[in-house]
């Protein structure tokens, strides 16, 4: 008879890394999206938002890849151009695209309602804050100095830029973690609100945490979301958490409001031996 013995993390939770647009800051998720949208039309394409939001969370020139890979918008792109799109067509975009979002950027950087008071409160129990993007360097440090403005600072901010191949690979949750000083991956939480964003937690090893209301899955601001009768808000709702929880996330919440108790959850979890 033979006995096999595993080693495993008990403590607290040490870090959450966060999503920035969609999760902390910009209900809705709106400035990309937008910024999608408004370069293709100065490109002699259109696209529709839904379709902008296809790939969200993913590194900005990748998102446009994955864009002109779409059926419809390539053959939008061929009927307008007299060719399919290649690699320099994606350049050409993305460097109309930089300018036009860090443009937009400041507009859209206002905190979610709730993300202060929960960050304040993770720090208040030793945990560390970062966060991660599919914004370059250059944008992240606009959303950085908007929400230095409100009164939330960052211990780890990783731009997609920052690593050779960004969501849904692990390599921005990796920096982060070895910033944050964590222990192990185990410890650390990742919240987003795309499907990219919480894959990319996931091959980091850590626990993931969607978010269903306030991101990209939804799409409204505030006050659109307001105004929608309530079954048609539950029936969003239902196709959010459910993409979500399809991609792999461990819990999902509203909103960043809603994140202490699964923290408090995780951690138990974590006592009794679990890992994500």
């Amino acid at each position: 008879m033979g006995f096999g013995y595993r080693r495993f993390y008990c403590g607290p939770v040490e870090a959450v890394i966060f999503d920035m647009a969609g999760t902390i800051v910009d209900f809705g998720s709106r400035a990309p999206a937008g910024v999608f949208v408004e370069v293709f039309r100065r490109h002699g394409v259109t696209i529709s938002l839904a379709e902008a939001r296809g790939p969200m969370g993913a590194e900005k020139r990748a998102h446009l890849a994955e864009l002109l890979a779409m059926p419809a918008v390539r053959a939008r792109f061929a009927d307008r151009h007299g060719r399919d799109p290649g690699e320099a067509d994606i350049d050409r975009i993305y460097q109309d695209f930089i300018p036009l979002q860090l443009e937009t950027l400041p507009a859209f950087s206002a905190l979610i309602p709730g993300a202060a008071a929960t960050i304040a409160a993770l720090r208040r129990r030793g945990i560390r804050i970062g966060a991660n993007t599919g914004y370059n360097r250059a944008m992240m440090a606009v959303v950085e100095a908007a929400m230095a403005g409100q009164g939330v600072t960052l211990d780890s901010a990783v731009a997609a830029s920052d690593v050779p191949r960004a969501r849904p690979w692990p390599a921005m949750c990796l920096v982060n973690a070895a910033q944050l000083a964590a222990s192990t991956v185990t410890a650390c939480v990742k919240v987003d609100d795309t499907v990219p964003g919480i894959e990319e937690g996931l091959a980091a090893g850590m626990w993931t945490v969607g978010i269903s209301l306030s991101g990209n899955e939804i799409g409204l601001a505030e006050e659109e979301w307001q105004a929608l009768p309530a079954g048609e808000q539950q029936a969003r709702l239902a196709r959010a958490e459910a993409r979500l929880r399809a991609a792999g996330a461990h819990f999902v919440i509203r909103s960043v409001a809603d994140l202490l108790p699964v923290i408090d959850a995780i951690e138990a979890r974590l006592a009794a031996g679990d890992r994500p």
